[in-house]
């Protein structure tokens, strides 16, 4: 039923610099917030029902989000957090 719809969206990929290159922007990024979600067997999903599969898929992005904060410098001081300057 969409397939005209389908059809137009594919032309403008193909032709349409603008898509490319939000395209070529947008898609490293994602393929790898992906690969990190299902690292380690994480494909599939581990509970029964939508509410359990949600709140268990928001912790993980919360670990791999925190992981990545820390990677990048975050530390604890006091009551504060602070994320290391970018070295140059």
């Amino acid at each position: 039923p969409h397939h005209d719809l389908q059809a137009a969206a594919r032309r403008q990929a193909a032709t349409d610099p603008d898509w490319q290159a939000d395209y070529r922007r947008w898609r490293p990024p994602v393929e790898r917030a992906v690969a990190w979600l299902v690292h380690h067997g994480n494909r599939r999903l581990r509970y029964r029902g939508t509410i359990a599969n949600n709140a268990w898929l928001h912790t993980r992005v919360a670990a791999l989000n925190l992981r990545r904060l820390i990677n990048l410098g975050l530390t604890h001081t006091g009551r504060t957090w602070h994320l290391a300057p970018a070295s140059a």
